[in-house]
């Protein structure tokens, strides 16, 4: 019989949360074996995949970047290329890129309880292999990189112009002197329209259905770069990181307690930018409030300035179809195009498109409840990374991988095989794990697993609540049920993990 691989750890993806997860494994969890499957062939995650011009950060660097590496770049809102470069430089600076495993993508994982581990199907450079594994840490994210969500609109294939989706962006696609059309109005179409228009497109259009709230924020931290004047390096990186930590939570709690006193002041900067002649209330006034959707940063304002300087339009309105030279509205009008960029958002897909089974069983996510924001209800020895909607991904992202690790050594120190979360009856409540009114959210809710009333089950969009949860609440909290017996068959060939040798 050929040997089977064994380790202690398998994380899934090799993007911002799944190097944290590495480091905080080879920091706090130095007895397990770990290594780290990534599908595609490079480093980053979002950050290496996304290509299209402008792309950036959606949150401040400090708190998007690792708290064991500081974020020193020059922007606080970070242009993508240097975003993946500081992810492959601290993989590099800590040896976490020599535990990746590159072009290797999952594709199913099978949890035995009677053996206390995971067998692991993936196919390596399109090779299919197996391994076992005690626990599976999925740092993959939550949406689908092989496609993002394309409309269909009437005669779109009568259209004589070129339609690009940005999360494929074409290398040879050349915009100087082009007429394009960006549809949508989230976060990559605010980035897109001033960026197109740097680049030397004649005009850019964003057609939007609804409005976003989009709020002007400095590319420079300011005060935080006085900071650094002032104080020692690690002192002022703290500080800088607790004061962005800080302005998100209050900027969040107001917006859920008094919306309007935000909306006004939303409004009244975008006034300030626009000028008085710009149709705030059509095109920049949502009908819901603000964060029930993540609000769109637009760094120094680089959106307004084109809007104002009429190099760049925003048309609220409904597309009736498209036509060989662009798309005509259902208001009659006809928007010329050569290009038209479909900015229409996410697919989501959980657990990287792998399927999952515990003893034979599918477990399907969006059936289940969430734990600690992590882990699923009935499936052993297995946790994901999932952001915050409200605040930069890797806050959260950070305080899982130091949770998982906390648990991988409380099971090794009293010989615990398996942690299983267990739910009591009646606790789900109909609540997706992400309490966001956005398209991509709405058209997933079926896979999403699901929320509690109350904690361990309610998912909480606070870092501050969620840090002293997770650090100093007990692993042994009466919820995770585990699983101290021996394991009598085991393989041939493979290792024996830290968690066994425990027993």
């Amino acid at each position: 019989m050929s040997e089977i691989e064994h380790l202690d750890v398998l994380v899934v993806g090799a993007g911002l949360s799944g190097i944290d997860a590495g480091y905080w494994l080879k920091t706090k969890s130095p007895n397990h074996s770990w290594a780290i499957f990534e599908a595609r062939d490079a480093i980053g995650g979002t950050w290496d995949l996304f290509r299209y011009p402008g792309i950036r950060s959606d949150s401040d660097m400090t708190t998007l970047g690792f708290p064991f590496r500081p974020w020193h770049g020059e922007k606080a809102i970070a242009d993508g290329a240097d975003i993946r470069d500081y992810i492959e430089d601290t993989a590099r600076e800590f040896g976490i890129d020599r535990k990746i495993r590159m072009r290797h993508r999952v594709t199913g994982a099978d949890w035995s309880s009677a053996e206390a581990r995971w067998t692991i199907s993936y196919l390596a450079d399109g090779e299919p292999g197996r391994m076992t594994c005690g626990f599976l840490f999925l740092c993959s994210g939550y949406y689908d990189y092989q496609e993002g969500h394309s409309p269909t609109w009437p005669a779109l294939d009568t259209f004589e112009g070129r339609i690009v989706h940005p999360q494929f962006w074409p290398e040879d696609l050349s915009v100087a002197g082009k007429k394009i059309v960006v549809i949508g109005s989230g976060a990559t179409a605010v980035t897109l329209v001033p960026a197109l228009v740097a680049k030397g497109a004649a005009h850019v259009t964003m057609l939007q259905r609804s409005p976003t709230y989009i709020v002007s924020r400095p590319s420079h931290d300011e005060r935080g770069e006085a900071f650094r004047s002032r104080l020692p390096t690690s002192i002022a990186d703290t500080a800088i990181r607790w004061k962005n930590i800080g302005f998100s939570i209050f900027v969040y709690n107001v917006s859920r307690k008094k919306p309007d006193v935000v909306k006004h002041k939303i409004a009244a900067q975008q006034k300030e930018l626009l000028g008085p002649d710009f149709d705030i209330a059509r095109h920049l006034t949502p009908k819901y409030n603000p964060w029930d959707q993540r609000l769109c940063l637009v760094p120094d304002g680089d959106l307004f300035k084109v809007l104002r300087a009429d190099q760049a339009t925003i048309v609220t309105d409904q597309i009736d179809t498209f036509t060989p030279n662009g798309i005509r509205l259902a208001s009659g009008d006809e928007l010329k195009a050569d290009i038209v960029v479909t900015a229409t958002g996410l697919k989501l897909k959980m657990m990287g498109g792998a399927s999952l089974t515990v003893d034979g069983q599918i477990v399907e996510p969006g059936t289940r409840l969430l734990y600690k924001g992590t882990m699923l209800e009935g499936v052993p020895n297995f946790a994901f990374a999932v952001g915050y909607t409200n605040a930069s991904w890797t806050l959260k992202c950070d305080i899982t991988s130091q949770y998982v690790s906390r648990l991988l050594n409380h099971m090794a120190k009293y010989g615990q095989h398996s942690a299983t979360p267990i739910a009591p009856a009646g606790a789900a409540v109909e609540e997706s794990m992400l309490d966001l009114q956005s398209g991509y959210v709405k058209r997933a809710q079926n896979m999403l697993p699901r929320q509690g009333a109350k904690a361990p089950w309610k998912t909480h969009q606070n870092y501050v609540r969620d840090l002293f949860a997770f650090r100093t609440g007990r692993i042994d909290d009466g919820v995770l049920q585990f699983d101290i017996s021996r394991i009598e068959a085991k393989p041939s060939g493979r290792q024996t993990s830290v968690m066994e040798s425990a027993a």
